[in-house]
């Protein structure tokens, strides 16, 4: 999907690789403060930013404890989705 690894989590894509950067699909409330960390920036590779996604860039995912954080992030929004 988008060119890159992804991972699901009942049926809806939650986090996945683009390039070299991670894609966190963390919903609405967490993203205009997820945005405002350092290399974070919108999910935008067609042109039109899927808001509530983000692509964290290589140095901002140094650490476990980092990976983790997004990773946790993802998965509590899309367990609030339906299952497909």
């Amino acid at each position: 999907m988008f060119g890159g690894v992804a991972l699901l989590l009942h049926g809806n894509l939650c986090v996945g690789i683009w390039k070299n950067s991670l894609i966190a699909r963390i919903g609405p409330d967490e993203y205009q403060s997820a945005l405002a960390h350092e290399f974070v920036r919108e999910f935008d590779i067609t042109g039109r930013p899927m808001k509530g996604w983000i692509l964290v860039e290589p140095d901002g995912l140094e650490t476990d404890e980092q990976l983790t954080r997004w990773v946790q992030l993802s998965v509590e929004f899309v367990n609030t989705l339906p299952r497909k």
